[in-house]
This record gives structure tokens, sequence and C-alpha cells, in this order.
């Protein structure tokens, strides 16, 4: 019963992270200690990232420019154009911090295990799917942050210490993780659930330090059941958006259905696994917190539309 409702065990797992977060927050003394904590996590994250990804499957994909070229378009170009927007119209309505969350998670690239499981039980093209979530996800260290610098103004000033962190703390650990495949690689392949275990864990830290920052900034008071309404009613908004231009550009790219369902699950996506670390490294914790409701919510709604639609897809295939 718990699958159908959670088809992804984060999802609940995040939920207790944040009701955590709201009832025992991290605050004084105990806050540096966490957000090292976080950080440790956040270099050990990504290097095991850098492990995992095989390189030959990058160079692979990569020839497939019309399905690749298509959702990095539709990823980093047009749904940052939607953030933009959504940003526009919860300016009004909601606190700064949140209303900049939804450019925000317009610039995040996306997951990278659901969207392939996702892929897989609808019968689309699963390597297409691991590929792109590669090339997203790399690519996403350098034009996640310089894409929202660049479209927030003031709000998304990137000084040179907040370049270092993103280089050191997330770019450097990449890159050793990829010249370390060599011997590393055939354990994380034979531990997968260990490794995963230390993906979630990382992603639960995040949150939670973020999230207590901002229970302690007072985010509870400043979003009441009305601007939950609100932020909810965008994210559906900005959900049918997501999924249905991914498929509408697979037609118009005339790509086989394979290659349509991977590219819907790739763009409909957007990745707290990435968002949370990257908001961490950009943001205060207080304002990482509020940033992050947006993508939060979002993320657990795309695992349950994507659990819908899949079957759907399946069903429809054969």
């Amino acid at each position: 019963m718990l699958a159908k409702i959670f088809p992804d065990r984060l999802v609940p797992i995040l939920l207790l992270v944040l009701l955590a977060a709201s009832l025992f927050p991290v605050h004084g003394a105990g806050l540096p200690i966490a957000a090292a904590v976080s950080t440790i996590a956040f270099i050990i994250l990504f290097f095991m990232n850098g492990v995992r990804l095989p390189r030959h499957e990058v160079i692979a994909g990569i020839r497939n420019i019309r399905l690749q070229g298509g959702i990095f378009f539709f990823c980093f170009g047009v749904m940052a154009a939607a953030g933009v927007a959504a940003q526009a119209v919860a300016q009004p309505w909601l606190p700064p911090a949140v209303a900049l969350g939804f450019l925000y998670m317009g610039v995040l690239p996306s997951t990278v295990q659901s969207a392939t499981a996702a892929t897989s039980l609808a019968g689309g093209n699963v390597a297409a799917s691991v590929v792109a979530a590669g090339i997203l996800n790399i690519s996403g260290v350098f034009v996640s942050p310089l894409l929202f610098a660049a479209l927030a103004g003031s709000a998304g000033d990137i000084h040179a210490d907040g370049v270092m962190r993103i280089v050191s703390i997330l770019l450097l650990p990449f890159i050793a993780g990829q010249f370390a495949q060599k011997w590393l690689r055939p354990w994380a392949l034979a531990n997968k659930p260990i490794v995963t275990f230390m993906d979630r864990t990382t992603i639960c830290i995040a949150v939670y330090v973020a999230f207590s920052a901002a229970v302690m900034a007072g985010i509870w008071d400043k979003l009441q059941a009305q601007e939950l309404l609100i932020i909810g009613g965008m994210i559906c908004a900005l959900m049918v958006f997501a999924f249905g231009g991914g498929w509408w550009l697979g037609q118009r790219l005339r790509l086989p259905r394979e290659d349509r369902i991977s590219m819907l699950f790739a763009c409909g996506q957007k990745s707290i696994a990435f968002g949370a670390p990257l908001a961490a490294t950009l943001f205060s914790p207080a304002v990482a917190g509020m940033v992050l409701v947006p993508i939060l919510i979002y993320h657990t709604l795309q695992l349950v539309i994507s659990a819908w639609i899949a079957p759907q897809l399946a069903r429809t295939s054969a």
C-alpha cells in the first residue's frame, strides 16, 4: 500500500525529514557543525557520482544529437524561462526567497535514478535516459549556477567565494571520481544498496540543515494555508507544462516512441539530489530552506505522476 502511494522511498523519508526539521530544528552552535557534516556529505556524493558515470556512455549518447540536444534545450532553456515566469507570478503572493525558488527549480538538471526507472517501466530508451541524465548533471555543475546568476539579477549574485565553493565541493570531487573509476567503479556497482543509502543520506542531511535554518527564520509564520495552496497550484501548472512540453517536443523532433518516452521523463523531472547541495553552496542555510520549498514539493509530485504515467505508456506501447 505504501509503495503505491510513494513509488520512491525517498519521498516518505523526505517528509519525515521536513517534520523532524520543523519539530527539532538544529540551531545555535549546532548549526555550523551540521553544515560542516553536510559539506563533507556533498563531497562524497559528487565523488561517487563521478565514480559511477561511465565516460564511454556519455560519448555514445552525445551522438544522438536530436534527443540529447532537445532534452538539454528544454531542461536549461524552456524550463529556465518557465522558472522566470513563475517567479514573476509568485512574487506578489509569496516570500521573496520562496518565489526565487521557482526560478532556482527551473535551472536545475533532471533526475538520474527516478527518470531512468520511469523510462524503463514505460518501455523507453533506457540507455539514452542514463546518458541524458549524466550529461545534464555534469553540465549542471557549470550551467545551473551561471544561468541562475544571469536570470536572478542581484538575488542570484554569485561572488568569488561562491564560485570556489561550487568548484571545491561539487566539481573537483566529481572529476576525482572520474579518475578513480578504474579502481572504485566495480565496488560501486557491486554495492548499489550502500551507494544509494549514501546518496539519500546526503540529500536528507542537506534538506534537514537548510529547512532547520528556515524554520528558525520563521518559514511557518510566512507560509500559511493560502501561500501553500498558491505554491501547490503553481507546481501543478509547471508540472503539466514540463511533462506535456517534453512529449510535444519529442513529437516535433520526430523521435521514435522510445526516445520520446526518454525525453518525457528527462524534461518533466527536476533533481533534488542536485538541487539541495547546490542550494547549500549558493545560499545561507535560512535562505536555502526557503528556496528549496518549490523543488521539494515538485520532487514529491513528479515521482507520483511518473509512477502513474509510466504504466499507461507501457500499455499503449504493447
